[in-house]
């Protein structure tokens, strides 16, 4: 009779392993509340070799922080084809399945405090703060990338940087009990978005440009479409007549081919 043998792992694939065994536990406990004895029973081993691959739980802790920032901040990456509208409910989507999936994480990596109180030492709150900044620029980069501008005005730029912020204290406030559908929310970020965008365009020319070439590509059924179509619900009935007639007058400019 013959007895299965354990494969021993090399360095860096345990050293993964641990990170990934510590992310799961950390993305639904506090850190405080989970100790090297929990990570090292997960994982299969001792507790004295998990120190042999992480001198402590924090560096452990902010291992895992790293690979939630880098996987959160891929949540972004959306191939720029489409309505931009489309493209941003199927963002959300991503964001909020990872919000779902790391809850207690998720606010642990965006609030960057808990870092402190698993040593005590400042430096690690540092450590967790520089990686969110990282997620959220990530995040700018990848929206401001489907503008399709040379240049990003800077009205623009805090707009998309508010954005960002937004989804993200949304995001927080969901997590804390919940009560909000979460497809409706993430719809309500999209159209969040094209509101914030529409009113700097309001105040920029160059801006206003950008509005008028995503709605040009919109689809009926699109939601900056069902943005517009709820905006002009909340008009008094003699407004709202007067902004569809505008709307309507000026489709055909819109939709007439170059020659």
């Amino acid at each position: 009779m013959t007895t299965g043998t354990r494969r021993r792992m090399g360095v860096e694939e345990r050293r993964q392993q641990l990170i990934g065994v510590a992310l799961e536990l950390f993305s639904n406990r506090s850190p405080d509340e989970v100790s090297i004895d929990e990570i090292a029973a997960a994982a299969g081993i001792s507790r004295p070799l998990v120190y042999h691959y992480f001198p402590g739980k924090t560096s452990l802790y902010e291992a895992a922080l790293r690979r939630a920032a880098e996987d959160l901040a891929q949540r972004f990456d959306e191939p720029r084809e489409g309505p931009l509208g489309a493209r941003l409910q199927r963002v959300m989507g991503r964001f909020f399945d990872f919000v779902d999936e790391h809850g207690p994480g998720f606010s642990a990596l965006m609030r960057g405090g808990p870092a402190q109180s698993v040593s005590g030492d400042p430096g690690s709150s540092s450590a967790a703060t520089a990686l969110i900044d990282s997620v959220r620029q990530a995040a700018y980069e990848q929206i401001v990338s489907h503008l399709d501008l040379v240049a990003v005005p800077p009205r623009l730029e805090l707009v998309v940087r508010s954005w960002v912020s937004l989804a993200e204290s949304t995001a927080l406030l969901w997590l804390d009990g919940r009560r909000t559908e979460r497809a409706a929310l993430e719809l309500q970020l999209v159209h969040d978005f094209g509101a914030l965008v529409a009113v700097a365009g309001a105040y920029d020319e160059e801006i206003a440009g950008v509005v008028r070439r995503i709605l040009a590509q919109e689809p009926p059924d699109g939601p900056f479409t069902d943005l517009a179509v709820r905006l002009l619900a909340l008009l008094p009935a003699e407004a709202e007549a007067e902004a569809e007639a505008e709307a309507e007058a000026e489709v055909p400019a819109q939709a007439a081919p170059v020659e």
